[in-house]
């Protein structure tokens, strides 16, 4: 599967912030310098289980007041505190002189597009102190708000935004004694309104400014606004192209704004599971490695088979947290109490290979340990390779799941001829047809590259077509072969209930949905994100929950069950 090993080189370059990559092209002149996490040893690997996913850690810019040599910026990042802040986040933290003797709104601000362009982080943060904030207020600010994640700035002067000035805004904090005059500014890029103690847009709430007009240890300062601002979202551009395949300074527009998972302000509890699978003759038993997301008062408290099971796959030699961090479904656990499984499926140089087998194997540990754990209500998803083995997993694991479904992945190869690749689970589906039902949720973007989405010239073989046809047989229902773009220009095929759905997203991101039924009950459901690439987008978490909690599978006769739209 050749596109899989592009992504996986792909992933391992660009979701690490590129000064902490191997190779990286050399600091610019005026990056005085560079401090990363202390775990930059084992940056993005599954060996260290702990901690945070490695997508979208920070990349701290910091503008100080005046130039300063190597000493100096050690001295500024001691004083900030930032430190502990990168070693719990594989954060990189730059030290940014002003190109000349002193700030040039013109000069330095080419040289921050240098930097973005040559950084592909998807956390970028700007700090700025004196008349480095002068600058990140006045310049960055206006100019770049959409392609940075969260601005602090501590004195300096505000910005002087024209009349009718539009902006997609950037979180903010800012602090000293010129706070009040800046935050006036700040809440008007952001078109924020007052909210108890500070301000947020009402469409957005990770649009937010935050003042703070006494004068205190920047440490303080850093470590308030972290957790207020800083440390609460990230930012990145999947818009017309794939994020990981890096962008120039505004070449696909404003980037989207993403929540940085924070499971314990969810009243949720991480646990992490390493199990050991045997071993011998002197050698370390190989582990299977697994998340647990639970909601605090259902991990003691719940009511017997009572508490439904997501089950996550991440893509192909991605972090092994990559799906609870990135999709949306913790979010959505948060506001509805179920369980999620983020598992380490595919295996790596510490973790052994679950496969199909496995993962059902970890379900049925985790039904034994929590009878709290509802057995007619497990579903699973996943990323890429992820997806295409929760894809396989609804036809091999009927009997487990209610429903599946996936992001940016569907069934590959072709069926006989020089292509069989679907042929095996093309004929389990066959043997199954109309005796088995399986509800089936298909997320991609249409500007996908990797896998990418049907078209007139590519639809006969296509993983997505595949995966639709193949729940079409198991299900018992027609069999669509061949796609008609006179019918439904995005689909080439019918869909019910068709809807579009405008996001706040980047620049307004589209989302264009239809489902499959087999009578009056919908079993497919398609959700296509409109010039989007290859990755999950946050708000379809939620459109597939949806759809999944419709549906459970009876313990005793493993029939589907279909509830409605309740």
């Amino acid at each position: 599967m050749k596109p899989f090993v592009s992504f996986a080189l792909a992933a391992a370059l660009s979701l690490t912030p590129a000064a902490a990559q191997p190779g990286a092209p050399q600091n610019p002149a005026n990056v005085v310098l560079t401090r990363r996490a202390a775990t930059a040893q084992t940056y993005g690997g599954p060996t260290r289980a702990e901690g945070r996913s490695y997508n979208f850690t920070p990349l701290f810019l910091v503008y100080p007041d005046a130039r300063v040599d190597e000493a100096g910026a050690g001295a500024l990042l001691e004083e900030l505190g930032i430190q502990s802040t990168l070693d719990d986040n594989y954060g990189v933290a730059m030290v940014v002189n002003p190109v000349g003797a002193k700030y040039d709104a013109q000069a330095d601000f080419d040289a921050f597009v240098a930097l973005y362009d040559r950084s592909r982080s998807g956390n970028l943060k700007v700090i700025g102190i004196g008349a480095g904030a002068t600058f990140v207020n006045q310049v960055l600010a206006p100019k770049a708000a959409s392609h940075i994640a969260g601005i602090l700035t501590v004195g300096g002067n505000p910005a002087r935004l024209a009349k009718g000035f539009a902006s997609y805004g950037v979180p903010a904090y800012v602090a000293g004694k010129t706070a009040k005059k800046v935050a006036a500014e700040y809440i008007a890029l952001n078109g924020a309104l007052a909210k108890e103690d500070h301000y947020v847009n009402p469409d957005e709430e990770l649009l937010t400014v935050w003042s703070d007009p006494s004068v205190r240890a920047l440490r303080e300062v850093f470590a308030d606004a972290w957790k207020k601002v800083l440390g609460r979202n990230y930012r990145f551009n999947n818009y017309k192209h794939t994020q990981y395949e890096g962008q120039r300074f505004d070449q696909y527009g404003p980037d989207e704004l993403e929540p940085y998972l924070d499971w314990e302000s969810l009243d949720m509890k991480r646990i992490i599971v390493e199990q050991p699978q045997g071993g011998g003759r002197g050698q370390e038993a190989p582990k299977w490695l697994w998340y647990e997301y639970w909601p605090e008062e259902l991990l003691e408290g719940a009511a017997p088979q009572s508490v439904p099971i997501m089950v996550l796959l991440h893509g192909n030699t991605n972090d092994p947290r990559t799906q609870a961090e990135t999709s949306g479904f913790i979010q959505v656990a948060g506001e509805e109490r179920f369980l999620v499984v983020e598992m380490e499926w595919q295996g790596s140089v510490s973790y052994q290979a679950m496969g199909h087998d496995g993962i059902e194997n970890v379900l049925l540990q985790l039904l034994a340990k929590y009878p709290q754990l509802d057995p007619s209500r497990i579903y699973a998803e996943g990323l890429s390779a992820g997806s295409m083995t929760a894809s396989a997993l609804g036809i091999k694991k009927s009997h487990v799941f209610a429903a599946v479904g996936g992001h940016s992945g569907g069934i590959m190869g072709g069926r006989g001829g020089a292509f069989p690749g679907m042929d095996p689970i093309w004929n389990e589906a066959t043997q199954k047809r109309g005796a088995v039902e399986m509800p089936y949720c298909s997320v991609l973007g249409t500007a996908d590259n990797v896998v990418p989405f049907v078209r007139p010239d590519n639809w006969e073989r296509n993983g997505y077509f595949n995966a639709w046809k193949i729940y079409e047989q198991m299900n018992g229902m027609p069999v669509v072969d061949r796609l008609d773009f006179s019918v439904d220009p995005l689909f080439g095929q019918r869909l019910r209930d068709r809807e579009t759905i405008r996001t706040n997203k980047g620049a307004g991101i589209v989302i264009e949905t239809g489902q499959l039924y087999k009578g009056d009950i919908p079993l497919i459901k398609i959700v296509a994100v409109v010039d989007y690439g290859h990755w999950n987008f946050q708000p379809t978490a939620q459109i597939m929950w949806d759809f999944f909690k419709q549906y459970r599978r009876d313990p005793e006769t493993r029939k589907l069950i279909y509830l409605g739209d309740k």
